[in-house]
């Protein structure tokens, strides 16, 4: 019996120490294709993923850099979507932020070596300018209830700094039940001093990671435009759900407008992955939400995003975790419990 899936990629801060040597435990006969990634990276001068994958020792310092982990969570997650075992039917494919550009490799609106371009020039480019940065903040309780009060109070709060002279500080993506941020260092520290900390960790600043999906990332989308041409962009052979919840469809995709938007607005405003997960959830209905590798953390922003739809009656985290115990529904391929779930 044929199980449906839409398969969600995982963007920046998924490839971490625990994830060391993920391409070699998991995907040792897919090492061709990754030579190929290798061949990529050595035109730049760059090192090698293979040999990224295969080092002995994990540095946050090192492994967090946008030219470093880009290229090894693509390579980790769109071999992951192409091992899925043959009973599953995708019937769209999206991603959060950077998964936005795996998001195309895997429903073949890039190639795989065309969409590891598009990675690695991406996250070469924001680690060279690294304009900016990024932290997490939660507007929903342990519980996951939603709390539209409280969201609507914190983006109240965003803009008011964002107001205040040389402060730059916006809606980065929204996470589920949490809200990323991203701005200059001025309107970073003014929404850290301004909020209580939550569940003892929030709000937590990225390591690494710049102003994504913010008007400081002009000057990234430019160049990003100048050294990534349109040619690159075919017909894709699934639905795409973008960050905006828009499904681009195979057939009948403008792909000079899908170049335009991945690096335009994709790169410069405010990705909502739960609109592109409670989209996927309305339009496709899937037996299965299968979140790629590495790492297993996006997991939870999906369930949240289901929750704050009320998908199948789920309104709080009680309510998930009842019904993913029953029937596991969200399979999140970097955890070794449920991966052979979902893993011919």
């Amino acid at each position: 019996m044929t199980r449906t899936a839409v398969v969600i990629c995982p963007g920046r801060g998924t490839y971490n120490k625990p994830e060391l040597g993920y391409l070699h435990r998991h995907h040792s006969n897919r090492m061709e294709l990754f030579r190929e990634f290798d061949a990529i990276r050595a035109e730049t001068g760059q090192e090698a993923v293979t040999a990224l994958d295969g080092a002995s020792r994990f540095s946050v310092s090192k492994y967090s850099r946008g030219d470093v982990a880009s290229p090894l969570i693509y390579a980790a997650a769109l071999a992951d979507a192409q091992a899925l075992a043959e009973d599953i039917e995708v019937v769209a494919v999206t991603g959060n932020s950077m998964g936005w550009y795996i998001a195309l490799a895997a429903a073949g609106a890039l190639s795989p070596e065309n969409g590891f371009r598009v990675v690695n020039t991406m996250g070469t480019l924001m680690q060279t300018h690294l304009i900016g940065g990024q932290l997490v903040y939660p507007f929903t309780g342990d519980d996951w209830r939603d709390d539209p009060a409280r969201k609507a109070e914190l983006l109240a709060e965003v803009a008011r700094i964002d107001a205040l002279p040389e402060h730059d500080l916006a809606l980065s993506i929204d996470l589920g039940g949490m809200l990323v941020l991203a701005g200059n260092e001025a309107g970073l520290k003014a929404f850290e001093a301004a909020q209580p900390v939550v569940q003892e960790r929030f709000p937590m600043r990225l390591a690494n990671h710049a102003a994504f999906h913010t008007r400081l990332q002009a000057p990234v989308a430019q160049e990003g435009r100048r050294q990534l041409p349109a040619t690159l962009f075919t017909q894709p052979d699934l639905p795409m759900i973008d960050g905006r919840g828009k499904i681009w469809w195979p057939g009948a995709t403008d792909t000079g407008a899908l170049w335009d938007y991945t690096l335009g607005h994709q790169v410069t405003e405010p990705y909502d992955f739960t609109r592109a997960v409670q989209t996927a959830a309305r339009e496709f209905a899937p037996d299965l939400f299968i979140v790629t590798g590495p790492g297993a953390t996006l997991g939870g922003a999906v369930a949240q995003s289901l929750v704050l739809a009320n998908w199948r009656g789920m309104s709080d985290k009680e309510g998930f975790q009842a019904l993913q115990a029953q029937d596991p529904f969200l399979i999140a391929l970097g955890r070794e419990d449920q991966r052979p779930l979902a893993i011919g």
